[in-house]
């Protein structure tokens, strides 16, 4: 029973620590930095994703009342020309807002400071690159968020299962297709379509890495639990299936994702 409970608990600290990095590293992740002006450390954190049904809200602290700033921006994938416009200032924050999207829309900037003297600061070397996404219902949301966080843990725990050549890999494999088949099949398109208003972008309509990590885990474990109900000493197939779901889960969540091409619309 120890050993039991401890290869659920490293599996689900696995799991948080898969849940860090893909938060991390995916393109939706703010941009954190800090810039010394004037002898004044000013921390800023640029959004890269937006789902408040509004104009995406930047906003930058700092101490200084001549701190003067602007910022230019154009959407992504279009003809655009740069707009820029001065940032507001309100409560100690300098302030820029971002013209919301429809779903999927994409829109570049770049935020610029300027100090009392003239000296000219660019926040960072190329511009940020924000998705707007619509809202997503909590109802659906937090299931799918629940299921697919207890896929990976199921499916990590069935990796161990299989390593210490314990007598439970059929049931967990069981388990974490059904999972998967939640989570990733079902309710997984429903979020796709609340937030960018399309049930499915990966193989074979498109390219959104999200999906096709999805539907690749899906496969193997369907294939594993398969081979294993025709022959439990088939569990090598579920080692497979785990393996495979840990280096799609490498790759970071959201990347190739949904976008709009407006030069295409236009």
């Amino acid at each position: 029973m120890i050993n039991t409970i401890l290869l659920w608990v490293l599996s689900a600290l696995l799991m948080f620590g898969f849940a860090t990095y893909q938060r991390l590293t995916g393109p939706t992740y703010p941009i954190n930095g800090s810039v010394l002006i004037q002898g004044e450390k000013i921390d800023f954190s640029l959004l890269r994703s937006w789902g408040e049904g509004t104009d995406a809200k930047i906003e930058i602290k700092t101490r200084n009342p001549n701190l003067y700033g602007y910022y230019e921006y154009r959407r992504f994938k279009s003809y655009d020309d740069w707009t820029t416009k001065d940032m507001l200032r309100a409560n100690g924050k300098l302030i820029a807002y971002i013209p919301k999207q429809p779903p999927a829309g994409k829109v570049m900037y770049s935020i610029f400071l300027k100090d009392a003297n003239g000296n000219e600061y660019k926040l960072t070397k190329e511009p940020v690159i924000i998705r707007f996404k619509g809202d997503v219902p909590p109802y659906f949301l937090i299931p799918h968020v629940a299921f697919m966080f207890f896929a990976f843990v199921t499916g990590l725990r069935t990796f161990f299962e299989v390593v210490f050549k314990r007598n439970n890999v059929f049931r967990l494999t069981l388990w974490t297709f059904v999972l998967f088949l939640v989570g990733g099949a079902i309710l997984g398109p429903i979020i796709q379509y609340y937030a960018f208003g399309a049930f499915w972008t990966g193989f074979p309509f498109g390219h959104d890495l999200t999906d096709n990590k999805t539907l690749v885990s899906l496969f193997f474990w369907g294939l594993a639990l398969w081979k294993i109900r025709k022959n439990p000493a088939n569990n090598k197939w579920a080692l497979i299936a785990s393996i495979v779901m840990i280096v799609a889960y490498l790759i970071p969540h959201s990347l190739l994702g949904s976008e709009l091409d407006y030069t295409k619309m236009e």
